[in-house]
């Protein structure tokens, strides 16, 4: 079973610092397996966070971004207890979603 999306938001003043942990393998489709073999590109295309329902963060990823890639930013206007959801779409149509409380 693949790991969940984790995620650790706070609130630290006027701003809620969110921390999205997203593991994934990320191949850039250069790699080489031991018997030659190119490995296929695998990686996240796509991110989107919403507070509440509201998206409040957008991102497009490419191959040049490490394995388990860790998001951070700041959102303004958020308030303790709401929920965020963090989705991301790969280049091999997988979609991953996880949601906490901001704390």
């Amino acid at each position: 079973m693949a790991m969940p999306i984790r995620i650790r938001a706070r609130q630290r003043g006027p701003f809620t610092e969110v921390h999205i942990l997203m593991p994934h393998p990320m191949e850039t489709g250069f790699r080489r397996d031991e018997a030659g073999h190119v490995v296929p590109a695998h990686h996240i295309r796509d991110v989107a966070v919403s507070l509440d329902g509201r998206t409040v963060f957008k991102a497009h990823l490419s191959i040049a971004v490490a394995s388990d890639p860790v998001l951070a930013f700041r959102v303004a206007g958020a308030r303790t207890g709401q929920r965020l959801r963090a989705t991301w779409t790969d280049t091999q149509g997988e979609v991953r979603s996880g949601e906490a409380a901001i704390g």
